[in-house]
């Protein structure tokens, strides 16, 4: 019974353990050696219409080799602060596990020591809110290690705004019209039908 618990034991400790070393990595850990920056026309954007470009590259202003462990970029969309307020399920969290604020990914593809630009176009299951974009420099264990954003530490300026899709098209709206005539169009068919059954019936 006691080797029992000492193996239990052993193993919540190491499990623990490996927590601390490979999963509890914290934003405010990270530096900030990306320069990310974002593009697109003025006024509210559109999900599944707009595009955003995006253009990320290390800042110049470190030293040579900065970059040397970033073997993966992630580049994500983001809430705003102000589309966080009272949505636990958006919530920032230092500890990257648990932090909620970026849920949509961009691109994630392979570190090269060049800026870089992608054109995205806004998918179709993206909320009504207010964004940021940010990247993350991911090492060879797929950790953060490093990261930019096309905003301030505050979250507050170079913001934009994103519309849902209303769910509604052109095409439901006008198959629902002509439904709905048919539908007028048999039911009048039907009383006439019944209507002249009837005064046969009576002849």
């Amino acid at each position: 019974m006691a080797a029992r618990v000492l193996v239990l034991a052993s193993i919540l400790i190491f499990s623990c353990f490996a927590e601390t070393c490979y999963g509890a990595i914290s934003f405010s850990s990270l530096q900030r050696t990306l320069v990310v920056t974002a593009s697109h026309r003025q006024g509210l954007l559109k999900a599944g219409e707009d595009k955003i470009t995006v253009r990320w590259g290390l800042n110049q202003s470190f030293p040579a080799g900065t970059d040397s462990s970033y073997k993966t970029i992630k580049v994500q969309l983001c809430y705003a602060p102000i589309s966080q307020v009272d949505r636990s399920w958006r919530k920032t969290e230092d500890h990257l596990n648990k932090d909620k604020t970026c849920q949509f990914k961009i691109v994630k593809k392979p570190y090269i020591n060049v800026n870089e630009t992608l054109e995205w176009t806004i998918e179709r299951d993206v909320p009504t809110a207010t964004f940021f974009i940010r990247a993350y420099a991911l090492d060879s264990d797929d950790h953060e290690v490093a990261y930019g954003q096309n905003t301030d530490a505050e979250k507050k300026t170079n913001l934009f705004e994103i519309q849902a899709i209303s769910g509604r098209h052109a095409s439901l709206d006008i198959a629902s019209v002509c439904f709905s005539a048919f539908s007028v169009v048999s039911l009048m068919g039907f009383f006439f039908m019944e209507k002249r059954k009837a005064r046969k019936s009576q002849q």
